[in-house]
């Protein structure tokens, strides 16, 4: 694998300073723009092929967890904020990490770390590509070929996904991050911080569940409206 190219978004000179040192010190690393709101890093992301998001919390105009949410294809997002209360927020948009201030060079190149391997099984192992009606999994050492009309749901679990389709249950050690970015949202919406389903395969909703069948998934408060929503209720 060669650089990893790196966008910092961040409002604040001393921080954007101290990430820009941070990265010098790992020579994988390529910074392709440095930006103080989230409206000039959009349009850097639309230009470029960013593949690590360095983004604080709090920005003028759009805040960073305003900016993921409009962002259809996201680069893995290492978030950087002095404020801890929105980690709840942040890892239900999938971001691959959270760093608080002021955080520490090892914990920065733990951050690094987890999202180049995330890279790594995107573009380098294959893992997991994306077809135009089915995704191809290899876990096991082998290689499934899954319809998207056949997967029901994904877990995370720990360092693995837990995938289900009607007729097996697949666990590729892969990141949640990962399958989200690969399967069509047309199809299918994250209805909580740990699970992703498809739409069409909803069978019922009681309270705070819905159901696959007999399957029981839980729906997240910060997740319920959006859900509804894309029901039509």
């Amino acid at each position: 694998m060669g650089q990893i190219s790196c966008l910092i978004v961040d409002d604040e000179p001393l921080a954007r300073e101290l990430m820009i040192t941070y990265c010098s010190y790992l020579p994988q690393l390529k910074i392709e723009a440095v930006c103080g709101n989230a409206i000039e890093a959009k349009a850097i992301l639309q230009e470029r092929a960013i593949s690590i998001l360095f983004l604080d919390i709090h920005l003028p105009v759009l805040d960073g967890i305003g900016l993921l949410q409009t962002l259809k294809i996201r680069p893995q997002v290492i978030m950087t904020t002095a404020y801890k209360e929105y980690a709840v927020d942040a890892f239900d948009l999938a971001v691959c990490d959270y760093l608080v201030k002021p955080f520490s060079l090892e914990r920065f190149i733990m951050a690094i770390d987890k999202a180049t391997e995330n890279i790594k099984y995107r573009s380098n192992h294959s893992d997991f590509k994306a077809g135009d009606h089915h995704v191809f999994i290899k876990t096991e050492g082998m290689i499934y070929r899954v319809k998207y009309d056949d997967l029901l749901f994904a877990e995370a679990s720990r360092n693995y996904t837990r995938i289900v389709t009607t007729d097996k249950t697949l666990s590729p050690m892969m990141s949640f991050s990962v399958l989200e970015q690969q399967i069509p949202t047309s199809q299918f919406t994250r209805v909580h911080r740990s699970f992703i389903v498809n739409k069409s395969k909803i069978t019922r909703i009681d309270g705070n569940w819905l159901f696959i069948g007999e399957q029981a998934i839980p729906i997240g408060k910060n997740h319920r409206e959006e859900l509804f929503k894309i029901l039509g209720l």
